[in-house]
């Protein structure tokens, strides 16, 4: 494949992707403003409880297969057929599990209301396992329009339900079904856009192939859950369930950015740069490509999310929800490099290292280890500064892999985006000092995102960065070839 055509492939994949997560997630996200205005703080508190235990599930019920696809040059339907059967038996497994695990859970948080919620709630397990080939199938031919209209139909529809019944008051069953909903929604809609059936076949050779790659993700992946989900733990046993949703909504409004730009990425980045993994030289220019290209999107996105966080808070959900906005602050700083944190870990995917990445795993996570006692016996805030410094250490561990194999680690990276950096952190700055003006939190909010969106491509306009012409250039491309059309 020529670079142009690379490009132009992965650009397309990119606008796709991220209308994808903006038609899952985005509107999503609208739907749980909607929710938080109807809900209380300790209602999404039950809600992020049920998150931790679906969440860690889902990582089995993938194993890491759906990578190894993606990965492999090659793919028979026998190693899809394979692949499917396989997250089907885990996914019926692990809501056995849960579903004999509710009353523990329940006395645990002294919540008695996750015994009525999880035995519907666990069946997202098998409705998420129903579609996973369907997606790993169309990333693999860097098709995310589909997913695209299957997430903006479910989104939409699901949120209709969540709100119709939040109104009618059914409390916590409004998130509930609103999740299950648009789980399968998608699911259904996945089947009908995607024309990929199951044979009767399970290919025991195919299995080992595929696991042995998939395994050490699968292990790394339930690892690096476990510790993210052990902030909702810790919270949510440890502190009230009503400082748990607090928590839970900013971090909904954190990874509304971090982690669906960082999904983009990963998603759009993984098929691109297996295509060219057998070119070290070539492989190693396209990473750095995406490097950049992410900052550029990342850094003044989420920095200025923390600039606006308090009046955003405040005008979207409101004054109930005050709290949230100091805690989405403090999740910014390191939500900036969550996305090139994932981007090097993508690398060692790319390259087959997955026993790297579990090496990775194990030892960042030693370093996690002291956060756990800080939210313990110290307090939140200080557990939330002290995540913080771990993730710029995660960050430098990641990317030291990437100077091994592809001679562009940590400083390298930093080189190349720092300029992107300094620009956003002025920006950020500039914007947050707008909210000391005595004027509506709604007046702050929409002159911070208009002076913002201004400054941003003011600064970027001025400066010679080749790769922000580059995006560019194939944005108006793309617009002159809709024009003409």
């Amino acid at each position: 494949m020529s670079d142009s055509s690379l490009k132009s492939k992965t650009f397309k994949g990119l606008t796709w992707s991220l209308i994808d997560n903006v038609a899952g997630s985005g509107i999503t996200f609208i739907v749980g403003i909607i929710l938080a205005r109807l809900l209380s703080p300790t209602e999404f508190g039950i809600i992020g409880i049920v998150m931790i235990f679906i969440s860690i599930s889902n990582i089995f019920v993938d194993g890491g297969l759906s990578r190894a696809l993606i990965r492999k040059i090659e793919v028979s339907n026998n190693d899809y057929s394979t692949v499917f059967y396989t997250n089907i038996l885990i996914s019926l497994l692990f809501i056995l599990i849960l579903q004999a695990s509710a009353k523990i859970i329940a006395d645990f948080f002294n919540q008695d209301i996750l015994i009525k919620i999880f035995p519907f709630i666990s069946f997202l397990l098998l409705i998420n396992g129903l579609s996973i080939i369907h997606k790993t199938d169309l990333i693999r031919r860097i098709d995310f329009k589909t997913q695209a209209i299957a997430s903006l139909i479910a989104s939409i529809s699901s949120g209709v339900i969540g709100i119709s019944l939040a109104v009618l008051g059914y409390g916590v069953w409004s998130l509930v079904w609103q999740l299950i909903s648009r789980y399968a929604f998608n699911t259904i809609l996945l089947w009908i856009l995607n024309k990929w059936r199951p044979t009767l076949i399970f290919s025991t050779q195919s299995f080992k192939e595929l696991f042995g790659f998939g395994s050490k993700l699968l292990i790394a992946d339930f690892i690096n859950a476990a510790y993210k989900n052990i902030f909702n733990l810790l919270i949510g046993k440890v502190y009230k369930v009503e400082q748990l949703g607090l928590y839970d909504n900013a971090n909904r409004f954190n990874t509304i950015l971090t982690n669906n730009l960082t999904s983009v990425i990963q998603k759009v980045s993984f098929p691109t740069l297996s295509s060219v993994q057998e070119d070290k030289k070539h492989l190693t220019s396209v990473f750095r490509k995406f490097t950049i290209y992410s900052a550029l999107v990342s850094f003044p996105l989420i920095l200025g999310l923390a600039a606006i966080a308090k009046p955003l808070i405040l005008v979207l959900i409101g004054e109930q929800w005050e709290t949230a906005a100091l805690y989405l602050q403090i999740l910014c700083f390191y939500g900036i490099l969550y996305p090139l944190t994932n981007l090097n870990l993508n690398m060692l995917n790319v390259i087959g290292k997955s026993d790297k990445i579990l090496k990775l795993e194990l030892i960042k996570k030693i370093f996690f280890i002291p956060i756990v006692f800080i939210g313990i016996y110290i307090g939140l805030l200080e557990m939330l500064w002290a995540s913080v410094i771990y993730y710029y250490i995660e960050f430098i561990f990641n990317s030291w892999y990437s100077e091994k194999y592809f001679n562009y680690g940590t400083w390298k990276q930093f080189k190349d985006v720092f300029p992107i950096l300094l620009i956003s952190c002025l920006i950020s700055f500039g914007l947050w000092s707008i909210s000391f003006v005595p004027m509506s939190n709604i007046l702050i909010l929409l002159s911070q995102v208009l002076i913002g969106i201004l400054m941003y491509f003011i600064c970027f306009e001025k400066i010679d960065l080749v790769e922000y012409k580059e995006i560019k250039a194939i944005i108006q491309k793309q617009f002159t070839a809709k024009q003409e059309f």
